[in-house]
């Protein structure tokens, strides 16, 4: 039995359904579980002393790339639209292998862990011939970090040849990605209470996949009680081609297809009309929104708070680093608050509820929301602790359940708990060494970046 007291908490903000905050606190956590959250002071393997701390439910991401964590910042793409910065980069992503795969999960996972993020969902749609095992590759990165993990088998099989945007190297046919989906499934998906690792099915978008893609992964994943994922409504460009060759909007033509209902969610929904809205609404569709990626990328403002008085399922995600150049989710908590401001003055979500959609409204996406999204007995022990008495936030904290989205953290958090275990602490993760693994990466990005 494993067991972990954290005690004298200046300020738990839970993120329960009673938007809960406890003060001078106690929480103790046993097996991976939150067992007692109150003035108890039970026996624990390990204490940390939280005085002065502000703690929160782990961060949930619902979207992103990782293997993109190696092709940031590159200048030969910094001013391009979605589909030209595809095609440029397809050239570049083609190279990935295991090694790959492998260290910018373990780089990009870990950044997201240092600032507070505790499950991570991975869009990976990019499988080059030869490649190797990538989700093997992925889990092993997981594993070695302890962080709780949502793979995907996503998916291509319109190339170039075909209208598509990438190369005939990354993209199988139907029949391929149908059976490795099924291994997958049965090598990875653990639907268990209080798992650590789950598995869904991402066939890329609209404009790289096949009708019959979209349909026989939709069949699939219901066959296996796995969750969908795609991108959607993230450029105008995606607008035009679908209309241009199905004569249908986007969502219009994922619904023929089988694409609405509470297990699936959509990457950005930047471009979806108010008739649109109330579809994900009545069906329980879900949104990942990506802001910090939809400003660089230039595709536009999603309608979050629309989205949100309606009622439709919105989480929050980085995207991949390539359109985001980091894998920070307290930044995109920050961006998030101050784009809606900007953009919809006094009916923006507030800081509060940015915290809520990057917690309980992202593990609604997943549908984890019984097991983490916010700090309840019985929920696992999931969450991350920030010391209220930095100079940074001087003045700032008698807020706290808004604090992180509207002055936000400048540095990593001080601990972060996964599972019942300790993860980060004193800002560094505790299970690799960080300047090894920076080395390590420097190297295969030096060889994945060659060809350019």
């Amino acid at each position: 039995m494993s067991s972990l007291l954290v005690k004298n908490i200046q300020a738990l903000v839970s993120c329960d359904g009673q938007d809960r905050v406890y003060e001078q606190i106690n929480l103790y956590c046993e097996d991976g579980l939150i067992r007692s959250i109150g003035p108890e002071t039970p026996a624990a393997e390990r204490t940390i002393d939280g005085t002065g701390m502000l703690c929160y439910p782990g961060l949930v991401n619902t979207h992103h790339h990782l293997y993109q964590v190696f092709s940031r910042n590159l200048p030969q793409v910094q001013n391009l639209e979605l589909f030209d910065w595809l095609t440029t980069l397809y050239e570049v992503w083609k190279n990935a292998n295991e090694d790959t795969i492998r260290l910018s999960s373990l780089t990009g996972m870990g950044e997201l862990m240092k600032n507070g993020c505790t499950t991570v969902f991975d869009h990976h749609y990019v499988f080059p011939n030869g490649a190797g095992d990538l989700i093997g590759a992925q889990w092993e990165a997981a594993k070695t970090l302890g962080v709780r993990m949502h793979f995907s088998r996503g998916s291509m099989d319109r190339s170039k040849k075909d209208g598509g945007l990438p190369p005939d190297s990354v993209v199988q046919t139907v029949d391929e990605i149908m059976r490795d989906s099924v291994d997958l499934i049965q090598r990875y998906h653990d639907p268990s209470f209080q798992s650590m690792r789950r598995i869904a099915l991402a066939p890329c978008s609209p404009f790289s996949v096949s009708a019959q893609l979209l349909k026989e992964s939709a069949l699939l994943a219901r066959e296996y009680g796995v969750r969908l994922h795609t991108h959607l409504c993230e450029t105008l460009d995606e607008e035009r081609f679908t209309l241009e060759t199905t004569g249908l909007r986007p969502l219009a033509y994922m619904e023929t297809l089988g694409w609405v209902g509470p297990d699936v969610w959509y990457a950005h929904g930047i471009h979806f009309n108010t008739e649109e809205l109330q579809l994900l609404a009545d069906t329980g569709t879900g949104v990942c929104h990506c802001p910090v990626s939809n400003m660089k990328l230039s595709s536009g403002i999603a309608r979050v708070p629309e989205m949100l008085s309606l009622g439709v399922p919105v989480g929050l995600g980085v995207d991949g680093s390539a359109s985001n150049d980091g894998s920070n989710l307290l930044e995109e908590m920050r961006v998030c608050f101050l784009l809606h401001r900007l953009n919809s003055s006094d009916k923006a979500p507030s800081g509060y509820d940015v915290l809520k959609m990057a917690t309980m409204g992202s593990a609604r996406l997943l549908d984890r929301q019984r097991e983490i999204g916010s700090l309840e007995v019985g929920k696992c022990a999931d969450f991350f602790l920030v010391d209220s008495r930095r100079l940074e936030l001087a003045g700032a904290c008698r807020d706290p359940k808004s604090v992180l989205a509207t002055v936000g953290l400048k540095q990593p958090v001080d601990y972060t708990v996964i599972n019942g275990a300790v993860t980060v602490e004193k800002g560094r993760l505790t299970s690799i060494d960080e300047e090894t693994l920076f080395q390590e990466a420097d190297r295969e990005i030096n060889r994945y970046l060659s060809s350019l």
